[in-house]
């Protein structure tokens, strides 16, 4: 009840249980003159047992005058001169004996009249049951609304007493009016006294009144057994996960009425101590396990016994052979490990010891498993934190690891925040959440992604039991090859079916339930910021309520080349949220999203932000059926006309947007807080330019060093001394004139 009152969601109630059923089994024993003299009763006085809530709350003295006022009527009944106090007691039960509500209901009882020793208080805690079981007359006496069936009335009524409680809703769910018990008006006290004067006749209640508490008395006896055993085979639907070759168990909806209107008291029946029958629930279900457990020791007499006996033995047998099954190949391979073995030439173990290391290197072993999916239409990526149960690669998904650490080693994961560095930053992977894997893969996407088709499944949907079955991919696959609906977005998890969304809301409503009722205007701020629109501009684009449903938890797949359109436009509108919110949400942890501190502020908006985009950019919507395959479309595009706003969400528009912040990112010098080019790549025409006179320059430099060198060369040549007696070769005239003159000389000697 408490749960169910101040929790925001995280538990799941089940109320239900048989304890006071056995308790007052248990408590029948007990003589009815012991009780009475302990109350101080005498055997046959008239008691009447006024009952309420288990919280105490402002309103509840007024509420229980209100019932002793209505019983005023009895007292003409036994006390003919107003003076004598014998034949007719109260008992106000409510409150315990330490504070002062036994000072409250003696001044509400002389207020009212009562002779002294009429109207008592008894501790709710204490003394209880043994009111209830000296009651003639139960009166629930409290008027707050409350999300479960009282379990004192649930006693009461075990008890056999009549009950008579106001006509609250939960109240109403298990009491018919003159059927099982009286049910009156609680804006009418009047009522209340006519009803105590019809049950009631010569001292004691009537014929009629015991009828109805007899009948009330069976309806307890399983009252909330049909909520408990729904509720508990609901919550096994929901966390079980069973095998393939399991057969799936029906719907607890389905569930046939004789196994869940009663409790199975022939379970309960088989132990015969009543002991065990009390609120220690686990000694009573170790009593029934045992009972229900094989014993070896003791001697059977039955052959049914002597089968299950037999059975398990059998069983004990094969488990101790598979034990030493299991223990004998282990031992084996560790003796094949030890044991020599022929190894070959050296060439041999420099082969196998390279293919090792080849097998080894994560970095080959990711390239394989790209080379793998390059071959299919389409590859889905499951986005995940760390490493959670449950969240693992099959056919053609693989894993997005969103935190370096949750790569799980030896698996084809891809590590998102190395391809991203806003991932990398604690608070922008929670406040971004599933939506950084978006970023991670479109940043770059041709390293990573050669897909035509590219698709995102949450670990939500597969916790939720919503994840594509087989079935549903090969529909998917076909459908995509055959290109059956063209540009297109497939989801497979629908709004109307999701948990969060019990009342069927609009996409609007929705929007604002999970966002503290904020998500209206953080949308319409955000435009503003992406579009530069006017301050007093306050319209959001038409979702209508056209009967078809929409995508929830980024489940959902597009072409490649639409889900890059659709990452231009959500990192514009990303940058417009972070711009409003970054300041008080990083500062104290709050943001208008959330009713308390919220470390993933607007993810819940940015769930929704692919049906805004796919409606408005005139794209097909088709839901697949996430079990059979079954496609059938959504807001066809005839039906969109007029609704649509094709020219913020024009392809156009978007690249012209994005070219501008880009230009912008990358020729000034931003000292603000600015996320968008942290978010993927800076891209525009004019870097064609700067890298064109980049490279001009780089060129110009290079030339201009390699001049200096020369210049370098040539001056230290030049300032070098010639060598001494180095022989220079004369020119040819030179040399033929120094050879006739050396031969004129001779001859003159001669």
């Amino acid at each position: 009840m408490m749960y169910s009152k101040f929790d925001s969601g995280n538990y799941f109630v089940i109320p239900g249980t048989p304890i006071e059923v056995w308790d007052a089994d248990k408590s029948m024993d007990f003589r009815q003159e012991q009780l009475h003299t302990k109350l101080g009763v005498a055997a046959n006085d008239f008691v009447v047992a006024v009952v309420g809530s288990q919280f105490m709350y402002k309103g509840l003295w007024l509420e229980q005058a209100l019932i002793l006022q209505a019983l005023r009527p009895l007292l003409t009944k036994f006390l003919p001169d107003s003076k004598s106090n014998s034949g007719f007691k109260i008992f106000v039960l409510t409150g315990d004996s330490t504070g002062n509500y036994t000072k409250a209901v003696e001044a509400i009882s002389g207020g009212l009249n009562y002779p002294k020793g009429i109207v008592k208080h008894a501790d709710r805690n204490a003394d209880a049951d043994d009111v209830l079981r000296s009651a003639d007359l139960v009166i629930y006496g409290s008027f707050l609304e409350e999300k479960s069936f009282p379990d004192i009335l649930t006693k009461a009524m075990c008890y056999e007493k009549l009950i008579i409680a106001p006509n609250l809703s939960m109240i109403q769910q298990y009491v018919d009016d003159r059927v099982n018990g009286y049910l009156f008006p609680k804006e009418d006290i009047k009522v209340l006294t006519a009803i105590i004067l019809e049950v009631f006749s010569r001292g004691r209640l009537s014929s009629l009144a015991h009828n109805v508490a007899s009948i009330g008395k069976r309806t307890a006896k399983n009252l909330k057994a049909i909520d408990a055993i729904e509720g508990y085979a609901s919550l096994l639907e929901n966390i079980l996960k069973l095998p393939s070759e399991v057969a799936i168990p029906k719907p607890a909806a389905e569930i046939p009425s004789r196994y869940k209107n009663e409790w199975r008291w022939s379970i309960v029946d088989i132990v015969p101590d009543a002991s065990y029958k009390s609120k220690n629930v686990s000694s009573y279900l170790d009593k029934v396990e045992e009972r229900w457990s094989p014993n070896k020791t003791e001697p059977t007499v039955s052959s049914s016994a002597k089968d299950e006996d037999f059975l398990y033995s059998i069983w004990e047998e094969q488990k101790q052979i598979d034990i030493a099954n299991t223990r004998k190949r282990r031992e084996d391979a560790e003796l094949k490990d030890r044991s020599d073995q022929p190894r070959g030439t050296w060439e041999d173990v420099y082969r196998n010891s390279r293919r090792a290391d080849h097998l080894k290197n994560d970095v080959h072993e990711r390239d394989d498993g790209e080379l793998e999916r390059t071959g299919q239409p389409l590859c889905i990526y499951e986005p995940y934190l760390g490493r959670e149960p449950g969240l693992f690669c099959i056919t053609d998904h693989f894993i997005e690891a969103l935190a370096a650490k949750g790569r799980r080693r030896g698996a084809d994961d891809v590590d998102a925040s190395s391809r991203l560095s806003l991932i990398s930053n604690p608070y922008y992977r929670d406040v971004i959440g599933e939506f950084g894997a978006f970023f991670a893969i479109a940043n770059r996407v041709d390293r990573i992604h050669k897909n035509a088709w590219i698709g995102f499944q949450s670990w939500r949907a597969t916790a939720r039991k919503e994840a594509l079955s087989k079935t549903a991919e090969i529909a998917l696959l076909k459908a995509i090859e055959a290109q059956e609906h063209g540009d297109t977005l497939y989801f497979w998890a629908r709004m109307d079916s999701d948990p969060r969304n019990p009342l069927k809301q609009d996409f609007w409503s929705f929007c604002d339930a999970v966002n503290a009722g904020n998500c209206r205007t953080a949308f319409s701020d955000a435009l503003k910021r992406m579009y530069g629109i006017k301050q007093d501009w306050n319209s959001l684009p038409p979702m209508p309520m056209d009967g078809d449903t929409w995508s929830v938890m980024h489940s959902w797949a597009l072409p490649t080349r639409s889900f890059l359109e659709f990452v231009m436009f959500a990192r514009m509108f990303v940058d417009g949220l972070d711009a409003q919110m970054y300041n008080e949400h990083h500062r104290s942890g709050h943001c208008y999203l959330s009713l308390a501190r919220d470390k993933h502020c607007y993810s819940r908006v940015l769930e929704l932000l692919v049906n805004i985009w796919a409606y408005h950019s005139a794209r097909h919507m088709v839901y697949v059926n996430p079990e059979t395959g079954m496609m059938q479309e959504q807001h066809s595009l005839q039906n969109r006309r007029g609704h649509m706003w094709v020219k913020f969400f024009h392809f156009r528009t978007l690249k012209s947007m994005d070219e501008d912040l880009a230009e912008e990112a990358d020729t000034e010098e931003r000292k603000r807080h600015w996320l968008w080019p942290q978010t993927g790549e800076v891209f525009w025409q004019g870097v064609y330019e700067k890298e064109r006179e980049q490279r001009k320059k780089v060129k110009a430099e290079r030339k201009r060093k390699n001049k200096e060198k020369v210049e370098r060369i040539k001056t230290r040549n030049s300032k070098h001394m010639k060598p001494i007696d180095k022989y220079v070769k004369p020119p040819p005239e030179e040399t033929s004139k120094s050879t006739t003159t050396n031969s004129t000389s001779a001859v003159a000697r001669r």
